[in-house]
Formats: structure tokens, C-alpha cells, sequence
């Protein structure tokens, strides 16, 4: 409550603030409409192209969430103390590499067996392939899908923010005691759960006959819309 007496003046100009901050996702919503509608997407096209953006936008968080605070270490140290930071810096990347190996492997293995059911299912040729997809499979979805990708990370901007410094010594013990392990990386695997969703949707539209643009439509606008902003503030941010 502010002095004048009027409590709601301090809640409703950052929520409308928030909603403006939405408008990249109009526009990717738009930009996958427009896709879908000049390349004239079935159902098999709009699977994989969600298949696609999920493995590509997903490879990309998890490089920037394991190497992306070195840039602020960069920025920060002065030549003069670089020597000094060398050793942390080179134990970081060493730790980085082997976490850039585990969740490529991980992430990489969720989409390859999720792209064996999809080829049996919905396959991208008249002619498909029988038992695992080959490599050019992969080649033909890269070069037929890759524009919904840059739509795609459009969406998933925020996972790209400028990330936290590195920090050394009890500064990044208390860094570390405030975050959940794998809060990092959770993004993209809740793009890989929300893709096995539209996808199940998808299927079912399929096999019900229910295909058209209208229903392409409602699914797009399930995968764009910032749901973020609906959310409710926890206790702790809202005091």
C-alpha cells in the first residue's frame, strides 16, 4: 500500500508491463502460422518440424547454460588478473566439457528413439525406411523444417539471457546452496515433454480426420503463448 491508500497501483503496472513484454511471442505464433500455411504443412510436416526445433533450440540452451558464464568472466577480469583466474577458469571448462558430452548424449538419445516411433508413424518420404532412420532422413527434415527453428527459439528467448559471472570461492557455494540441481537444464526438457504433448495432439487429430488449419492453429497457439505470465508469483516474490 503506498502512502496515498491505493495498493493496487503497485501490481497492476508491472503485470501490464509483463504482457508487453509478450510480443515476440505474437510474432513467433504469427511466423508459424505463416509457415505452415505457404508450405502448406500436414500434420507429418508440422510433427517434425516440432521434432527439429526441439533437439536444435535444446543443443543450444545446454551449450549456453554450460558455457555461458565464462563470457561474464571475460568481461569482468582484468588482464592484469587473468593469470590469477586461469586455473578456476580452466577447471570450469574442463567440468563444462564433460557435462556438454553427458547432456548431448542424454538429450540426444531422447530425440533419436522419439525419431524411430516418428518415422514409423508419420513418415517424411512416400517411401520410408524400415527400421532406424538413416542420416539422410535426417538431412531431408534439417533442409525441409529448419525455418521453424529460428520461430521456435524466438519462444524460448529467455533461456538465452545474459548469463550469472562465474563465481569462485564461498560466493559460489552460496550460489550453489540457492539452486535445485538441473534448474539449469530443465529447459529443454520441458520443451521435449511439451513436444511429446502437441504431438500426441497431433496423432489424434490425424487419425481422427480432423486435420485442418484451424486445428494448427489452436496448437501453435498452445506452444507460443508465454505461460510464464499466467503463473502466480510465489509468497517470496510477490512480498
Amino acid at each position: 500500500m503506498d502512502s496515498g491508500g491505493h495498493p493496487e497501483r503497485t501490481t497492476s503496472a508491472p503485470h501490464s508491463v509483463s504482457w508487453l513484454s509478450a510480443w515476440p511471442d505474437a510474432f513467433a505464433f504469427g511466423g508459424g502460422l505463416a509457415l505452415a500455411w505457404w508450405f502448406q504443412w500436414q500434420v507429418r510436416d508440422l510433427v517434425w518440424s516440432l521434432w527439429l526445433s526441439s533437439l536444435l533450440v535444446g543443443d543450444a540452451i545446454i551449450v549456453w547454460k554450460i558455457f555461458g558464464p565464462m563470457l561474464a568472466v571475460f568481461r569482468s577480469v582484468r588482464d592484469t588478473s587473468m593469470a590469477a583466474a586461469a586455473g578456476p577458469i580452466g577447471l570450469y571448462l574442463l567440468g563444462g566439457l564433460f557435462l556438454l558430452v553427458f547432456f548431448t548424449v542424454h538429450f540426444g538419445m531422447f530425440h533419436f528413439v522419439h525419431s524411430v516411433f516418428l518415422n514409423l508413424f508419420f513418415p517424411v518420404s512416400a517411401t520410408p525406411t524400415r527400421g532406424f532412420p538413416t542420416a539422410s532422413l535426417y538431412l531431408h527434415v534439417l533442409g525441409a523444417y529448419w525455418p521453424f527453428v529460428p520461430v521456435a527459439a524466438v519462444a524460448e528467448r529467455r533461456a538465452f539471457l545474459r548469463p550469472a559471472p562465474l563465481l569462485v570461492g564461498p560466493q559460489a557455494a552460496g550460489a550453489a546452496a540457492r539452486q535445485k540441481p538441473g534448474d539449469a537444464f530443465m529447459e529443454p526438457y520441458r520443451n521435449v515433454v511439451r513436444m511429446h504433448l502437441l504431438i500426441f495432439f497431433f496423432a489424434f487429430a490425424h487419425f481422427a480426420r480432423l486435420e485442418n488449419f484451424f486445428v494448427y492453429a489452436i496448437v501453435y497457439a498452445v506452444y507460443f503463448f508465454p505461460w510464464r505470465l499466467v503463473k502466480r508469483p510465489s509468497p517470496a516474490s510477490a512480498s
